[in-house]
């Protein structure tokens, strides 16, 4: 298997992004991108990383699971989700994710019931809120009738990639350059002037394909083969929905009308699909080779 690819990662396949925050020698990456994203009084300042067997049997059994999952120096546990497909209920399974971790707080013997902190940050390569313009939302436990915030050491941060537009321009805050960062990665030939911290130097570094081993390459390759196949049949799926519900929405007529506009509907239909996937993968950093031999469209027709 042999998938051309760009300088740096694709951020947000399995690979790319356990890669660059769910290492211990990453750790510094890890504390910039959380205090970039989370919203806390303190700042965090270290933290360790923690396995799912932590959990319990019940995460594996319902095959749960988390990019990242750490706890900072000042207890609280932070689950890290990179999502790159919409799902059914992803609230639900959101809430049912941060479960474990409460479960897990609750000590043998004699418990008076004082939690820690337990928040989740999902990065999103879809759009989760269509009715909102913003990419940031930070969920609560609010008190509708006092119109406070009822309980602090629980909280949901998520992130829609599709709605960050901003160019290297525009970047004004770190949280901007991070969001930046993550969506563009595997497009860019060199590190963006704009993120001058110290931090996105060392994210690049760790980014570099050429310096993988060959292990390392070829376990990257399996997983950005992964994320485009999810991609295309995700593509047809909507596509052939969206096809059966324009043929059984026309209006009927006569027989040789509806089979003509269910031909030019099928055909439409195709030509809308290879140009939907092959934008989709021009996203995620595939190159023109690639995506000519997956869509048969040439660097230009998308």
């Amino acid at each position: 298997m042999s998938i051309d690819q760009g300088k740096y990662i694709c951020a947000y396949t399995d690979f790319g992004f356990k890669r660059l925050f769910g290492s211990e020698l990453n750790k510094d990456i890890l504390i910039s991108f959380l205090n970039s994203f989370l919203n806390l009084k303190d700042k965090i300042v270290d933290l360790s990383y923690l396995s799912l067997e932590q959990l319990g049997d019940l995460v594996t059994d319902r095959d749960a699971i988390f990019d990242v999952y750490c706890k900072t120096s000042d207890d609280a546990y932070i689950i890290v989700e990179m999502q790159n497909a919409a799902q059914n209920y992803f609230k639900d399974r959101s809430i049912f994710y941060s479960s474990f971790a409460i479960r897990n707080l609750a000590p043998k013997g004699v418990w008076d019931y004082q939690l820690k902190a337990v928040y989740t940050i999902a990065i999103l390569n879809f759009v989760l809120e269509k009715d909102s313009e913003s990419y940031r939302h930070e969920v609560v436990l609010y008190d509708k009738v006092t119109k406070c915030q009822f309980y602090d050491k629980l909280a949901y941060y998520y992130f829609e990639l599709p709605k960050f537009t901003k160019t290297e321009d525009e970047l004004e805050t770190i949280q901007d350059k991070w969001m930046y960062a993550i969506k563009n990665l595997s497009a860019l030939n060199d590190k963006p002037v704009a993120l001058k911290e110290q931090v996105f130097t060392r994210l690049f570094r760790i980014a570099e394909i050429a310096k993988f081993s060959e292990k390392e390459k070829f376990a990257y390759q399996g997983s950005l083969k992964k994320m485009w196949d999810n991609s295309a049949v995700l593509e047809k799926s909507y596509t052939d929905g969206r096809n059966d519900g324009k043929a059984e929405g026309k209006v009927e007529g006569k027989a040789e009308g509806k089979a003509e506009g269910k031909a030019e509907g099928k055909a439409e239909g195709k030509a809308e699909e290879r140009l939907s996937i092959a934008k989709n993968l021009k996203e995620i950093g595939i190159s023109p080779k690639d995506i000519f031999k997956s869509t048969g469209l040439k660097e230009g027709e998308y």
